[in-house]
């Protein structure tokens, strides 16, 4: 099996074998605290004050001129909030660019809030400022101008040299961002007559977690983090000695082997985009031409959507210029700055190079990148072949949404369905005017006929899971109808140029079994052609008229019971980013595979007032519907919810869909929440469900006997996690 391509050396590169050699001393035998005054600390300190000069150097300051930090994020922070705070009786005016590292444009964005005035510069289409913009701009008031010395996605290099003699003019501040400029380009404080400069050590071949500010000599920042006299009392906290000696390390190697370094990282990079222009013609290159780190290489597939590129190239490593978050594509602010066209920004990819690069890889990664190309933008390709035969698919990896995460904002579709017109045939019992997600016809007095549909993205990389899944879950809004299903019809999207046509049986198959389950027969369906895989199914079921279920109806004294536990949306975003194991990934098929019709013959046994299946919206999304439907507000004590074990541990590490985070903000307006109830909780009450369980509201007398027929179907999580309070405007009040 051939070696994964690493193109990715401006998000992070790999810890130089000199590198970490140096650290080993620091980890097993230099242990000593640097501020001990004992033979240990000495040692401790004579190596941080030895990469102190090694990281000068680099950079060509006065050693006391540096301060370590924790990386290039802090630097930032430090930099600007420390000028900030240190000179605010001069005036609260800040200059920077909007094509900035977060890091920046964060800090900025927040000092805006508390009183400072900021100035965006623009960039032109290169990515460049104008050095004369920013003079223009300079103000009695200013105190602060930070523009980066080399953009992170294009390369672009800006004129920072021009830039820091017209703030020494103005005697105003001059910080740059060199994270990625370091060992790359010439980085000269003196040359550029800058006062506070950015470093980050994971950006040329240190550990993470380690960087370093410049801050000229009479320059007082005020300190963020505050305790004993550590830096010089610039930077509390005991200091990381290995990973400082690691930085120092890494520096010295920077200017020993900078020529040699640069020359490979361009040679690599033209070589790459060489082969790639030769034989693609509708890409585009992003960044200035020529003004550009040597190493960076940012192009526009145009027509193809940059996450699903990278999801083709499984062997090599690159960066999207856009996020897609399922159901919205985000554009990098850099390429938005630049005026590049949102059809072209959301097909970049950022290729990085680095020194353990080598010329056979640029050919193998673009023989990859080429046949990935014409692959997603030819409808007669052969996917078995670009598959291979017998390989195991991931469904995950050919999508870029996952499952009822990937539904419209339920804001946007609130204002769709307002324009809608009005429904006149007497005949509809319930249509889109309500927010339930099936719609009821009267057939005559005895029936009704229910129907609803849903249609999705893969959640689980199994194609007959994905078809069961999508079925059960296609098959609960006819339950919390309190209906009963009579057919289905199959909605296929698929990409007969990424996938072999044994997927789609594949996925047919686990559709078919689950519709069988449930007593159901499928009759047909229709079919497209799509980049990517989607399933989902039409279902007709029956109900007399006068005894549907909506969400509406939930009274005050009612109890609120789920019958399925939540996560499905967190932990299916973690086993496409592969974070989750097989353990966790089995449990969430099980739950969302697992039909709601048992919990629909349990409803049909009660007087339930109001029900709701829980997918895309989330839990309190769904709630919100119902409340603001009964015109009611309830009380959700999160500690009952049910939560598939190792959610929380998957939602900390991050894997939290978009649509998850829509949700919370779609609640926001209605919910209150107690202090005791953790971020996290937050999201999970909030993630965006597919085939959850459902969510019925009905007479706190009979709480016991719903929960004790739930358990006699195999509903063992039936839980009461909460209770309607009263009439009134909605509101959802959470602890």
């Amino acid at each position: 099996m051939e070696k994964h391509i690493y193109l990715d050396y401006n998000a992070t590169t790999p810890v130089h074998p000199e590198v970490a050699e140096s650290m080993r001393p620091f980890l097993y035998d230099v242990y000593g605290n640097p501020s001990s005054i004992h033979s240990f600390g000495a040692d401790a300190r004579k190596a941080i004050e030895m990469a102190r000069q090694q990281v000068a150097a680099l950079v060509n300051c006065y050693p006391d001129e540096i301060v370590f930090t924790s990386g290039g994020t802090e630097s930032n922070n430090y930099a600007i909030k420390g000028a900030a705070f240190n000179y605010r009786s001069r005036g609260n005016h800040i200059i920077t660019t909007a094509v900035e590292h977060p890091s920046v444009t964060e800090v900025c964005r927040y000092l805006e809030t508390i009183g400072f005035r900021v100035t965006w510069l623009e960039a032109d289409k290169y990515g460049m400022v104008d050095p004369a913009g920013a003079e223009k701009a300079i103000t009695p008031e200013t105190i602060l101008i930070s523009v980066m010395h080399a953009n992170n996605e294009t390369g672009t290099v800006q004129p920072v040299e021009e830039i820091g003699k017209i703030a020494g003019k103005h005697g105003i501040l001059f910080h740059t961002d060199a994270a990625q400029s370091a060992g790359k380009i010439p980085v000269d404080v003196n040359r550029t007559d800058v006062a506070l400069l950015s470093l980050a050590g994971h950006k040329f071949y240190s550990p993470k977690g380690i960087g370093a500010l410049f801050v000229k000599r009479g320059v007082k920042l005020q300190s963020l983090i505050h305790g004993a006299g550590h830096e010089t009392g610039r930077r509390a906290g005991t200091e990381n000695v290995p990973e400082i000696v690691a930085l120092g390390k890494a520096a010295e190697i920077a200017v020993r082997d900078f020529d040699t370094s640069v020359a490979h990282m361009k040679k690599m990079r033209d070589r790459l985009y060489s082969l790639l222009s030769g034989k693609l013609q509708a890409i585009r290159l992003n960044g200035h031409p020529d003004k550009r780190l040597p190493n960076t290489l940012n192009i526009s597939f145009i027509g193809i959507e940059a996450g699903m590129l990278l999801d083709e190239l499984t062997g090599l490593a690159a960066s999207a210029g856009a996020a897609c978050h399922g159901e919205h594509t985000e554009i990098s602010p850099v390429l938005r700055a630049m005026g590049v066209p949102d059809d072209h920004a959301r097909g970049t990819i950022r290729f990085s190079t680095g020194r353990f690069n080598s010329e056979e890889e640029m050919e193998r990664a673009a023989g990859m990148i080429i046949e990935a190309v014409r692959r997603l933008d030819s409808n007669g390709y052969d996917a078995t072949a670009a598959v291979g035969k017998g390989e195991h698919v991931r469904l995950t990896r050919f999508t870029r949404g996952l499952g009822c995460a990937c539904k419209i904002r339920p804001q946007y579709l609130e204002r769709v369905l307002k324009d809608m017109p009005g429904i006149t045939d007497k005949n509809v019992l319930l249509g889109y005017g309500t927010s339930d997600d099936a719609a009821v016809y009267r057939i005559n007095e005895t029936t009704a006929l229910v129907q609803s549909v849903d249609f999705f993205t893969p959640v689980v990389d199994d194609p007959s899971d994905f078809g069961a899944i999508a079925a059960a879950n296609a098959l609960s809004d006819i339950y919390a109808m309190g209906a009963m299903p009579l057919f289905g019809l199959n909605i296929v999207a698929f990409p007969s140029n990424r996938l072999p046509e044994q997927v789609l049986r594949d996925i047919l198959r686990g559709a078919g079994d689950k519709c069988r389950e449930a007593g159901v027969s499928v009759l047909g369906g229709h079919t497209v052609e799509d980049t990517e895989p989607k399933f989902g199914m039409v279902i007709t079921g029956t109900v007399h008229p006068e005894k549907f279920i909506t969400n509406a109806g939930a009274k005050p004294g009612d109890v609120l019971i789920l019958t399925k536990p939540l996560g499905t949306g967190i932990i299916s975003t973690a086993v496409k980013r592969r974070m989750a194991n097989e353990e966790i990934s089995r449990a969430a098929v099980d739950v969302m595979s697992s039909l709601n019709a048992g919990a629909a013959r349990v409803m049909g046994m009660h007087p339930v007032s109001a029900c709701t299946d829980i997918t895309g919206f989330g839990m309190l999304g769904h709630l919100r519907e119902m409340v603001e439907a009964s015109g009611v507000k309830v009380h959700i004590e999160s500690g009952k919810v049910p939560v598939i074990e190792g959610t929380f541990e998957l939602a900390t590490a991050g894997a939290v869909p978009g649509g998850t985070l829509n949700n919370l903000e779609y609640i926001s307006a209605i919910t209150e929440w107690n202090d005791n109830v953790s971020e996290t909780m937050k999201l999970i009450l909030c993630d965006a469900q597919t085939s959850g369980g459902l969510l019925v509201s009905l007479p706190a007398v009979y709480e016991k006997k719903f929960i004790g027929s739930l358990h006699e179907e195999g509903i063992t999580v039936g839980v009461a996690i909460g209770k309607v309070t009263s009439w009134g405007p909605a509101l959802i009040t959470v602890s």
